[in-house]
């Protein structure tokens, strides 16, 4: 989800909830603690440069349990990075903390936003030596091959 479309979602929202992959909700009580842009500069394992940019937001448990974060002041923090740090509209990631900082992407489903995962990926499986998955076919497929090979007619004798 881009960062304009959060900012769409926030308008119109009274209540600001996150919910887990898991469907487990955040504590009512987090903070966002951070929102910026993320630079990332890297060459993959098949030796290609590359750069990925992501709006980033950090969201923190603590033990203040009454403290709650309203739609509008996360919209206020958004506007500040903004207007301050001038980050684009880009796909936002969110860091949350469980048994350790975790990456996620973001969704918005029955108004309120959910944590995504991310998964891992080789980029550059072509150039690195990842062998390709092995085609899959039928089992007749394969014998009505077989069968048309070698019939009288085919010429492979």
């Amino acid at each position: 989800m881009k960062l304009s479309e959060v900012k769409r979602h926030l308008e119109n929202l009274e209540q600001l909830d996150f919910y887990l992959p898991n469907s487990q909700k955040v504590e009512s009580h987090f903070h966002v603690t951070e929102v910026g842009q993320v630079s990332k500069h890297f060459i993959d394992c098949g030796g290609v440069v590359r750069t990925e940019k992501v709006v980033n937001f950090q969201l923190w448990s603590a033990d203040d349990i009454d403290h709650r974060i309203e739609p509008k002041k996360l919209m206020n923090i958004i506007e500040l990075s903004e207007k301050i740090l001038h980050i684009e509209d880009l796909e936002v990631e969110v860091e949350y903390q469980a048994e350790t900082i975790g990456k996620y992407g973001l969704d918005f489903e029955d108004n309120h936003f959910v944590l995504t995962t991310k998964q891992t990926d080789c980029l550059a499986k072509d150039n690195c030596g990842i062998p390709v998955g092995k085609p899959k076919m039928k089992i007749s497929e394969l014998q009505a091959n077989v069968a048309a090979c070698c019939t009288p007619e085919s010429g492979c004798c």
